[in-house]
């Protein structure tokens, strides 16, 4: 499966999670496009239980195949609250379930594929290392990636690429010290010009992170809440 952002960009809405659920050409589109965007949230999370990258990957095919088979993104209702939790309870359920059918299969003499460390699925809830934690940092690097392919799309429209691309390490703060101003004189611009324009970036960047936040819950009034839980799942 190809990573999020090789994906045709569609914002995260919770109408177009509704619009998956359709049985219809534009439905199975939609739900493609939310596989797309939270493949690699899942990866992180599934990588975190099965401690086994690859076979992380596999089991991740085989949750994507059950959703996009139709069944899995039915339960998805924006009454209850964020899409990422509702996803990630889909993937502990797939897994336990997983656990559950192959323990049958031990007890009937089959092979068992699912490697677990633990005698159980269920892990630990809390900690910066648990497979949850890695969920919520993957999920966090993916809506700053996806909003960031916004800003590119947008300033690529206004002739404004040239200047992202200087600026970008000071709007994301990995600038070091002396590079905005290297940015400035390649950009032709004087050190407050760059300044301005580092700010007006940030502060459409920022708006677009929370388009994409805003997009996959039910309520506007979740929005500060959610970007906090961004902040902390990266780590700032």
């Amino acid at each position: 499966m190809t990573p999020p952002e090789a994906a045709a960009f569609h914002t995260t809405r919770w109408t177009r999670i509704c619009l998956a659920k359709a049985d219809s050409d534009e439905g199975r589109g939609a739900l493609a496009d939310l596989c797309e965007a939270y493949y690699e949230p899942v990866v992180a999370y599934l990588r975190g239980v099965l401690r086994d990258a690859d076979a992380a990957r596999e089991m991740s095919h085989a949750f994507f195949a059950e959703i996009l088979a139709g069944g899995a993104i039915s339960g998805a209702d924006p009454l209850r609250g964020r899409f990422r939790f509702y996803l990630l309870g889909a993937v502990r359920h797939f897994v336990a379930s997983k656990w559950e059918s192959d323990q049958r299969l031990r007890r009937g003499g089959g092979v068992t594929p699912l490697s677990l460390d633990a005698e159980t699925p269920e892990v630990p809830q809390t900690g910066r290392d648990s497979p949850e934690a890695a969920f919520d940092r993957q999920w966090a690097v993916t809506v700053l990636a996806r909003a960031m392919s916004v800003l590119e799309r947008e300033c690529a429209t206004e002739g404004k690429m040239e200047l992202l691309e200087h600026l970008k390490p000071s709007l994301l703060g990995e600038a070091a010290y002396g590079d905005q101003n290297a940015a400035a004189e390649k950009l032709g611009l004087s050190a407050g010009a760059a300044r301005v324009a580092v700010h007006r970036l940030r502060s459409r960047f920022r708006h677009c992170v929370k388009e994409e936040i805003a997009g996959t819950l039910k309520d506007a009034a979740s929005i500060e809440d959610e970007m906090r839980s961004l902040l902390a799942a990266l780590g700032g």
